[in-house]
């Protein structure tokens, strides 16, 4: 009996070396989340309590520090592990933020700009679903790849789209396909035309006003690492902005869609 009970044991040891070897050297996929940081004074919105809406204040933003905001909600999530902070990392970055998932080899960046800049947000965020301005960081022997080179690239906050157009370098760099999730009101018809221009795939996309808050993006993502399709990916998101802001499974579902 003892000697059965040893080699399940270790048949278990064999099979835990075997799994965390396989994730570790599996390619890691990426994710890269433009945050535009709600601003009252510099952006077209109705103004927010003061607080939130201090586009040079991460710390308290809406869209970051905030208790829906990206950094603080995945922060608090159990299936992401928070990895660094740094501050100001490029021209109108206050702040970046990395995250692993817990169970596999997807790496999340997000960073959070200043809300006076939203224009050069969007143009960022625009430039990468083409494949431009890849970053690498190099994090437990890994080099990760974000900016255009990531997997899935994903912008937050106020659709500044209604406000301006932007120009900048929208051909597609290679073949390669990158989703796109555009949590903003009613991005669909205003960001349809760029990506149109860039080929990326829209995942998910809002049809009318919403709260660009993180609930959404976290719960698109558990499909998303988990390799969902699309429409599976577009539901979670679906019931996520149901399940936070009680509108109803039906009109969640027309607010967010997927595909063009």
């Amino acid at each position: 009996m003892r000697s059965h009970k040893m080699r399940t044991l270790f048949y278990i040891f064999l099979f835990s070396v075997f799994f965390c070897t396989a994730q570790s050297n599996s390619k890691p996929k990426t994710i890269h989340v433009f945050v535009a940081l709600c601003d009252n004074v510099n952006q077209g919105i109705v103004p927010v309590p003061a607080k939130l809406g201090n586009g040079q204040d991460p710390k308290n933003n809406l869209y970051w520090g905030a208790m829906y905001g990206v950094e603080s909600y995945f922060k608090r999530s159990k299936d992401w592990v928070f990895i660094s902070t740094v501050t100001k990392p490029e021209t109108h970055i206050l702040e970046r933020v990395l995250f692993k998932h817990k169970t596999t080899n997807t790496y999340l960046l997000a960073d959070a700009y200043d809300g006076k800049f939203i224009k050069n947000t969007t143009k960022a965020f625009l430039e990468a679903t083409a494949g431009r301005h890849g970053i690498v960081i190099t994090k437990r022997a890994q080099k990760l790849k974000f900016g255009g080179s990531s997997n899935l690239l994903a912008y937050i906050g106020h659709d500044g789209l209604m406000e301006f157009d932007v120009s900048g370098e929208f051909k597609p760099i290679d073949t390669e396909k990158r989703d796109a999730i555009i949590l903003a009101c009613v991005s669909k018809d205003y960001f349809k035309p760029y990506l149109e221009q860039t080929k990326a795939n829209p995942l998910v996309w809002s049809t009318g006003l919403m709260s660009p808050e993180a609930y959404t993006l976290k719960w698109a993502l558990d499909g998303w690492v988990l390799n969902e399709t699309d429409l599976q990916i577009r539901e979670r998101a679906a019931k996520a902005y149901h399940h936070y802001q009680k509108c109803g499974i039906n009109g969640a579902k027309r607010l967010l869609v997927t595909g063009y």
